[in-house]
């Protein structure tokens, strides 16, 4: 097996362009989700370094999603699976960068992309989120909403994919790096990383390159850890993952990865819905992992995280935990004693950026 190099920017899509195979298999460790989760760090000092500049896609974007929130048009954001969960998470992203920038809100919206190609939007921008730029249902909606009156735009791997071919040119955001596992653990990031980017424009505060590239490699360090975890949980008939916040949308893809890559029955549920009615089905058998990162009202959601994690060992649930810093420390020495992954509270980073780049790599 060729040596991997996390350092050098993975290979782009293929020239001429066309969907890729599948990866080849390996029966062991090191595997391609592993090389891609090593890569990302400088990933995304790469890609945020790209975008910063004023003649970027991203500065574009920046300005079309400025323009309708100040006409007070909708600004939907659309993807499937893990792409729909990072839909979601550029939604918390750019909420948080147009509050900062004193522009209004109201119409951000992220939305399932077949939904959206059933009932398209016909006035603002529709922002598909598609790591290569083939999916169907994300390339109907983007069709349907731009038959309907809309912008459309695309965050894509490709500019040359059949997605970038259904939008304005100015409006596709490549990315440039393709994930290579399947898995996609790249296809998450780089949509997080593209909001983030876009959300430097329209505040005037780029994020930091570094800052975010050494929060990845802090947060996917502990793998020590990590692998304690999944011993704890890989013999549970099934996994629930629960979270607040921001926090949702990160319990939401490590549902999808667990289930897709070690194929364990798994469900998400909010934080508050896990304790009204939920609880009673699980026990011995059941895994529990509670994420908890976002400092947005961190005392009231720590208080009912306690709660839910001291209901779950009642009844026998193996409970991990992965929190920020200061989350760990307003939980009990026992409260997980599957065990926990602790990310770096990024403090000069937007909450939402931090949370979910942070919590991306432990994922």
């Amino acid at each position: 097996m060729t040596q991997f190099d996390p350092t050098a920017p993975l290979p782009g899509p293929p020239e001429p362009w066309s969907e890729t195979d599948t990866p080849s298999h390996r029966d062991g460790p090191p595997y391609h989700m592993t090389d891609m989760i090593a890569a990302q760090p400088h990933l995304a000092r790469r890609l945020l370094t790209q975008q910063a500049t004023p003649d970027s896609a991203a500065a574009r974007l920046a300005s079309v999603i400025r323009e309708a929130a100040l006409a007070g048009r909708p600004v939907v954001l659309a993807g499937c699976g893990t792409s729909e969960h990072g839909a979601l998470g550029a939604v918390d992203i750019l909420a948080d960068a147009l509050t900062t920038a004193g522009l209004p809100t109201t119409g951000l919206v992220a939305a399932q992309a077949f939904e959206l190609a059933l009932d398209p939007a016909s006035t603002g921008v529709v922002i598909g989120i598609s790591h290569e730029g083939a999916t169907q249902a994300t390339n109907d909606a983007l069709r349907a909403s731009r038959d309907a009156g809309a912008s459309v735009a695309l965050v894509t791997v490709s500019a040359r994919s059949p997605g970038a071919a259904l939008v304005d040119p100015d409006l596709v955001v490549e990315t440039g790096e393709l994930d290579t596992s399947w898995c996609h653990t790249v296809g998450y990031l780089s949509p997080l990383l593209v909001a983030a980017a876009v959300g430097g424009h329209l505040t005037g505060r780029a994020p930091d390159p570094d800052a975010v590239g050494d929060l990845f490699a802090s947060s996917a360090g502990d793998s020590a850890a990590a692998e304690r975890i999944a011993g704890e949980l890989a013999q549970s008939s099934g996994l629930i993952v629960i979270g607040s916040g921001v926090d949702r949308i990160a319990g939401r893809e490590l549902t999808l990865k667990v289930e897709e890559a070690a194929w364990i029955p798994s469900a998400y549920r909010d934080l508050e819905t896990f304790l009204h009615g939920h609880l009673p089905a699980t026990g011995e058998r059941t895994g529990l992992i509670v994420v908890a990162t976002d400092r947005h009202r961190r005392s009231d959601r720590m208080a009912r995280v306690r709660n839910a994690l001291a209901a779950a060992r009642t009844v026998g649930t193996r409970v991990a935990a992965i929190v920020s810093a200061e989350a760990d420390r307003l939980l009990p020495a026992d409260a997980a004693p599957a065990g926990r992954l602790v990310i770096p509270e990024a403090d000069a980073l937007p909450a939402p950026v931090a949370s979910l780049i942070g919590s991306a790599a432990a994922l």
